[in-house]
């Protein structure tokens, strides 16, 4: 799912945007970046849109679209956003709503950075069509290379018994270091709730637990990068997923837990499919956003007794196959109650 498209200007982590001039002038204050984690469903596979960057140290290049806020420049955050994403993707921005902000000194500060602090604000934006709405610049990529563990269509991901269960486990077993707030909840028992440990059940929603998790055993490359201890104690990490730069792949994390658990309680799967489709395309793009494989006939009761669709009176030709009824969706469940989302959940796991 790699289509990179024609150059256009290559953006760099938050804090390197500013000109020396302009680091020195905001040394007092804070900057205020803004994020795009824009998401769309291609060939059955759940893919964010990244740029290219020069390499950081851990050679990680992908990131995603951003800016600065300029309140000179930009009416609203919203506004800015937008002029970012059009001018380094070529890309006019649809559905969009805030994701969160992200503050904290930790999110890209390395031991002994005296640079100011960027607090950037996430959005999430989503898409019906990859390639379309003006893109000319970027990389589509299944948001599975950043987090292969998240991918659960064809059971139990092999990575985690493999590379993750086991080093977490001795990680849970080492003692914890006594500066600092303490943990509410042992090692081990955060280990077993993200990822489903000792038949603990999977949470497809923890996206961002999980990651944040890793980073802090020392597992994820940006644990490294940073100097984070945790990453110095090991010496077999193993490569978890294609890092990112800066906390990119931390609020990509969150944007997918966003897009889990808001498509059981609004029709947002909608935003990501054509005016058209067929009862198969539409479970396959909620089994791309959700990880798990979906029982066929239970989706579709579930599907049609919610009144979430409704028939076109057409018909799709599939090669090698019978005509499928095409369906679109049913707008007026938004005024018949309050959370028209498509309610299915994950398997139990398989420790």
């Amino acid at each position: 799912m790699n289509m990179e498209l024609s150059g256009r200007r290559k953006p760099t982590p938050e804090k390197s945007q500013l000109a020396p001039e302009d680091e020195h002038e905001l040394e007092p204050s804070l900057g205020i970046g803004l994020n795009a984690a824009i998401v769309a469903v291609s060939d059955n596979e759940p893919v964010a849109l990244v740029v290219r960057g020069d390499p950081d140290s851990m050679g990680a290049t992908d990131v995603l679209p951003f800016g600065p806020f300029n309140p000179r420049e930009h009416r609203t955050l919203e506004s800015g956003l937008r002029a970012w994403v059009q001018d380094q993707t070529g890309l006019d921005l649809g559905y969009a709503e805030q994701l969160y902000t992200f503050a904290d000194r930790g999110r890209h500060a390395t031991p002994g950075d005296a640079a100011p602090n960027y607090v950037s604000i996430g959005y999430l934006a989503l898409t019906q069509a990859v390639g379309h709405h003006g893109l000319t610049n970027g990389l589509w990529r299944s948001w599975y290379q950043y987090f292969p563990w998240e991918d659960w269509r064809r059971g139990r991901p092999e990575i985690i018994a493999r590379d993750i269960e086991p080093r977490l486990k001795a990680w849970a077993e080492k003692p914890v270091p006594t500066t600092g707030s303490q943990p509410s909840i042992a090692r081990g028992d955060r280990a077993r709730i993200c990822f489903g440990l000792d038949g603990t059940a999977w949470d497809e929603e923890k996206v961002l637990e999980r990651f944040e998790l890793l980073y802090e055993a020392g597992l994820a490359d940006e644990a490294a990068r940073d100097g984070r201890n945790g990453a110095e104690e090991w010496t077999d990490r193993p490569k978890l997923g294609l890092p990112m730069q800066a906390d990119h792949r931390r609020i990509l994390a969150t944007a997918i837990s966003r897009t889990r658990a808001k498509i059981k309680y609004r029709p947002v799967v909608f935003e990501l499919m054509p005016d058209e489709f067929t009862l198969y395309e539409l479970q396959k793009t909620v089994e791309a956003i959700l990880g798990p494989h979906l029982h066929k006939q239970n989706f579709r009761r579930l599907v049609e007794g919610a009144g979430l669709v409704e028939p076109t009176g057409e018909v799709k030709t599939r090669t090698g196959g019978r005509p499928a009824k095409l369906f679109r969706f049913r707008r007026e469940v938004l005024l018949e109650r309050p959370a028209p989302g498509v309610r299915v959940s994950a398997p139990p796991s398989r420790s």
